[in-house]
């Protein structure tokens, strides 16, 4: 039997994450445990752009709803396109209604 990766654990996590939501790095790396950090899951979500199968990796954010990530997609906007073409509006680099979008996964089920 093979381990699963901390990094596969965030990469299916995230793909759990319904169009129209997001979640914070901080909540993943609570979810995965194991000494995951916040900072983990950004190099995971970087290096998520090559997975197989799609890593929505747009649908990640900061704790404070910021689109901290951005710079690691093809283009600057191409994140906040993405968010959205869900739905969401994004103000300086910001979810509105950060609170209304997020998903925490346990209260969300």
């Amino acid at each position: 039997m093979t381990e699963i990766t901390w990094i596969e654990k965030i990469y299916t996590l995230v793909r759990q994450v319904p169009k129209g939501k997001v979640t914070t790095y901080g909540t993943l790396a609570e979810k995965v445990g194991t000494r995951t950090t916040s900072r983990m899951v950004g190099w995971a979500m970087n290096a998520s752009h090559q997975a197989t199968p799609r890593v929505p990796a747009h649908r990640v954010v900061n704790r404070n709803g910021m689109l901290s990530g951005k710079h690691h997609f093809s283009t600057p906007t191409l994140m906040q396109e993405l968010l959205e073409a869900e739905g969401l509006t994004i103000i300086d680099d910001k979810i509105v209604d950060f609170k209304e979008h997020f998903y925490g996964f346990e209260t969300n089920k």
